[in-house]
């Protein structure tokens, strides 16, 4: 656990990060992190102001056993099945981190202080699955401040405007492309004036739309790579920050019209970019690039605690580092395009590939608990 001293001592980047308007959460969860005061630790040092789980957390936190033996034993007396366990699990590791970020979450008016938790991925390619899971999600976690987890599929799209419109906060994640950012967006917008025509309060529904950003990189370098000339490799480490940039920019033009100023007046909240996926892969870059390299007020992100460890140790916050670098951002992505690097087929490659990595975690923690169910003489189905 992070003493008291140590994070003082080290906040400087993360204090600064948080002044230039970037909300700081963390990208995992665990029971052993909420019962030993790391969370709320975390949250009264670090600037942390909000939470992001996945399949893969919780699989490696529940996987562990740590934490979870008595609530297991439990489950297993009542004979339940697998999946209904993995749901109790989760939602109660969810419910507990949503109460410590609670006081976050009245100090902000509901714009931090937020706890998400993902649809079972299984459902990815299923809007009306998608949309009870969701509202399902919602009335067992049961806290103001949790919001729920869709994927940007094309399923995903619909349920996400019919999530809103019922006034379910919603974090959407899996955005790889800028078309696929835009769709978003528009279902957001789609989503609130749902909720308005239905009499709801627009101030109360918030959502972030996760942008992922590492994960094109390594796609990308790694082509750049096989390619092998001087003009492919300068241009390694630099697509995700052009892409994650440009959709910075179709956020702004998203969140600049009428249709948008329509739905202000009523008290609607904008939908917030965040980056996803921050952790480095590549050990030849720096470790708080995708930190460093993505500051814009009004934005979040969330980050694996390796990433914001670094960053409070040796992070270079300076400023906006994102608004002034459209121009030189399209550019980049041309330049890959020109490489014979076709930008739509690695983002729907990655589309792809995020929604089966999230579905193996998912399996792997469904035979993780059924292991354990067994182990306690319950036969899990």
């Amino acid at each position: 656990m992070i003493t008291v001293t140590e994070a003082t001592a080290h906040a400087g980047a993360l204090e600064r990060l948080s002044d230039e308007g970037v909300s700081i959460w963390l990208d995992d969860l665990s029971r052993r992190r909420i019962e030993s005061g790391d969370l709320a630790e975390l949250v009264a040092t670090r600037h942390v102001v909000g939470v992001t789980t996945n399949p893969s957390i919780f699989q490696a936190a529940i996987g562990s056993g740590a934490g979870y033996e008595e609530q297991l034993a439990d489950l297993a007396v009542r004979g339940v099945t697998v999946d209904e366990a993995v749901r109790m699990l989760t939602t109660a590791d969810v419910r507990a981190a949503a109460d410590v970020l609670r006081p976050v979450y009245d100090r902000t008016g509901g714009r931090d202080g937020r706890v998400s938790i993902e649809v079972d991925p299984r459902l990815a390619h299923d809007t009306t699955a998608t949309v009870a899971e969701a509202e399902q999600l919602a009335w067992l976690v049961d806290r103001p401040n949790v919001m729920i987890k869709i994927p940007a599929t094309k399923a995903g799209l619909p349920a996400i405007t019919e999530v809103i419109g019922a006034g379910i906060s919603v974090n959407v994640t899996l955005i790889f492309s800028l078309e696929r950012y835009r769709e978003v967006m528009d279902a957001y917008l789609a989503g609130l004036e749902r909720a308005r025509e239905a009499g709801l309060d627009l101030s109360e529904i918030h959502s972030v739309a996760s942008f992922f950003v590492s994960r094109v990189d390594a796609e990308i370098d790694k082509r750049l790579t096989l390619l092998g000339t001087d003009e492919a490799l300068a241009l390694k480490g630099r697509a995700a920050l052009a892409n994650a940039r440009l959709a910075h920019e179709a956020y702004e033009h998203a969140f600049d019209g009428e249709r948008w100023r329509s739905l202000e007046g009523a008290g609607a909240n904008r939908q917030r970019p965040l980056w996803a996926s921050t952790g480095v892969k590549d050990p030849a870059y720096k470790d708080t690039l995708y930190v460093d390299e993505l500051v814009a007020s009004g934005t979040v992100n969330t980050m694996p605690e390796a990433t914001l460890n670094a960053v409070a140790d040796h992070g270079d916050v300076r400023g906006d580092t994102v608004t002034g670098g459209y121009d030189r951002a399209r550019a980049d992505l041309a330049a890959v395009e020109r490489l014979g690097i076709a930008y739509d087929e690695v983002v729907r490659q990655l589309e792809d590939e995020g929604v089966a990595k999230f579905e193996v975690a998912w399996q792997d923690l469904l035979d993780a608990v059924t292991k354990s169910l067994n182990s306690k003489g319950v036969d899990a189905e």
